[in-house]
């Protein structure tokens, strides 16, 4: 019988990049607490509760609450963690590469009406022929997306940020609008890269239609290029080239569908997509401008609608409308901010923030705290999402995307990139047949000071 491997090097950048966060919890005794709750969440089968967490860890049996303000005191500074992981990032972006940004908003289902942030909301789990509502908490994913290999691409939460509606349940957080929190998110990332010296960057942001409003591009920050879907009857105008000093809009531009019925001007691309050739037949179109967001030079991507086989199913990609902001030329003429192979190539990889978030909420319980503190209820949400990302990196930095971990089955052959469920399995393989970590699980019933003792060595040092 074959023994389960094991992979030391996944263990040693997980703790790699835990120590690189020491500074952001204080005070020691607080930051081995989250050492033990992130080895506790490996390693949960079930709902990832605080409890269940510590029923993980075989601390059933001892006091909660010193966990529990873990989230509710304000321990877990948000601020300060996301910042240190946006640092951890810079190490596979080169200072002349695109850092590539996405945003989404996604929504945590809850049951009471009285938790901070729930309200009602569309509920996604219902197909299109029957809407219905539902009771959530609305967040702003925002994520950072790894260089490419071989056509994939892996979406890394950075921050979530509470996007609440105006007849949200607040008591402390604000109502924010979906187009507030993912500029909010964009304007933090390019501050952030000043800060680290990198103000000459480029930063490509990719966002889906509900961010194509007039106050995103009237109030998009300088030196961020977005690329965001917009509709087919989009209202868009020429830009004004007469003497009037007082006009800024020119004629109405053909919407963005009606463009389907023009035969010329199409141009063909085959891009690698997840290692395989997509052909794409696209045009781009302006300069144009918004009505109302007259400041804001645009250009239209449109890409053309492809019947495709899927195995011997005849499928039909439906066509898809773009709109990035224009870079203007030192003569006064306007291009597009990026190579279109780049911005079409990217487009594609937008895709990968709704694997995360099925990964996140699903296959690892974000949200499944149930933790009723006004603080605690946005925490224990940005908690998991940060722990994720801390896995997943660990993970990228171990393997690349399409590396290839050690299989713990005899029957299966690996998928073409590893995914998350076989990450947890290595993470799993890893600590269980470690003795060193032995005495954190619930074979060794000893109480969290002997655990903790025990895990001071491993964790606590300088970083590397």
């Amino acid at each position: 019988m074959k023994s389960v491997p094991q992979n030391s090097e996944l263990i040693k950048n997980l703790t790699k990049l835990l120590q690189a966060h020491r500074e952001a919890f204080g005070q020691e005794r607080i930051y081995m607490r989250m050492i033990g709750l992130v080895l506790g969440e490996i390693m949960t089968f079930g709902r990832h509760t605080v409890t269940q967490v510590l029923v993980a860890m075989g601390l059933g049996a001892d006091p909660w609450s010193a966990w529990h303000r873990m989230l509710s005191r304000n321990r877990f500074d948000e601020a300060a963690v996301t910042k240190q992981l946006f640092r951890e990032t810079l190490a596979h972006v080169d200072e002349d590469d695109l850092y590539v940004i996405g945003g989404d908003v996604t929504e945590i289902a809850r049951d009471s009406h009285k938790m901070e942030g729930s309200s009602w909301l569309k509920c996604p789990r219902n197909p299109p022929f029957k809407r219905s509502i539902h009771r959530a908490q609305r967040f702003l994913h925002g994520a950072w997306l790894m260089p490419p290999e071989e056509g994939y691409s892996r979406a890394l939460p950075l921050r979530m940020i509470p996007a609440f509606t105006e007849k949200a349940k607040r008591r402390i957080h604000e109502a924010v609008k979906e187009w507030a929190a993912g500029r909010s998110y964009v304007q933090w990332v390019r501050e952030q890269l000043d800060e680290e010296g990198r103000a000459e960057q480029q930063v490509l942001g990719l966002f889906d239609g509900s961010y194509d409003t007039l106050d995103w591009w009237k109030t998009l920050p300088a030196r961020v290029v977005t690329l965001v879907r917009t509709a087919k009857n989009r209202d868009l105008r020429e830009l004004y080239t007469g003497t009037d000093r007082r006009r800024k809009y020119g004629p109405k531009a053909l919407k963005p569908g009606e463009w389907l019925h023009v035969k010329e001007g199409w141009t063909t691309l085959h891009l690698t997509i997840r290692r395989r050739k997509r052909r794409m037949v696209y045009r781009v179109e302006g300069p144009y401008i918004r009505y109302g967001a007259a400041d804001t030079v645009l250009f239209l991507i449109v890409v053309r609608g492809e019947h495709y086989y899927k195995g011997e199913r005849e499928c039909y990609r439906k066509p898809a409308y773009y709109l990035v902001n224009a870079q203007q030329r030192p003569d006064g003429t306007w291009a597009l901010p990026l190579p279109i192979e780049d911005l079409l190539f990217w487009a594609w990889q937008r895709w990968e923030l709704e694997v995360t978030h099925r990964e996140m909420k699903t296959d690892f319980g974000v949200g499944d705290k149930q933790c009723w503190n006004s603080l605690a209820a946005v925490r224990s949400v940005q908690w998991g999402a940060w722990v994720y990302a801390i896995l997943v990196l660990a993970g990228y930095r171990t393997w690349g995307l399409c590396g290839s971990p050690p299989l713990t089955t005899s029957w299966w052959s690996g998928a073409r990139r590893w995914s998350w469920a076989r990450l947890l399995d290595q993470y799993r393989a890893a600590l269980l047949t470690d003795e060193k970590y032995t005495p954190c699980w619930p074979s060794i019933p000893t109480n969290w000071g002997d655990k903790e003792a025990a895990l001071r060595d491993l964790f606590v040092g300088a970083p590397g």
